[in-house]
């Protein structure tokens, strides 16, 4: 939403070293005015943050296992779909 001229967004993106799932990362990254806040990498399993509010959030989520199952699978879900 950039109303105000402050843009939130978040990005999925698969690194593929072949077409082989094992060899896929995932990546899901969440910005705010082009400054990373937090990503997960399938390859860490866990979520990163980079900012205060990034930490506080991965922190959270980190401990919640149903959020960490569900972008877990999105390897295989968005990934695999894209080879």
């Amino acid at each position: 939403y950039t109303a105000d001229g402050f843009r939130s967004y978040a990005l999925d993106r698969c690194v593929f070293n072949s077409s082989d799932l094992k060899d896929i990362e995932y990546i899901y990254s969440m910005y705010y005015n082009k400054l990373e806040l937090v990503r997960l990498s399938s390859s860490l399993g866990k979520y990163v943050g980079y900012t205060e509010l990034g930490v506080k959030n991965a922190e959270r989520w980190n401990n919640d296992p149903s959020e960490l199952a569900q972008k877990r699978a999105e390897k295989e879900r968005y990934c695999k779909h894209n080879i």
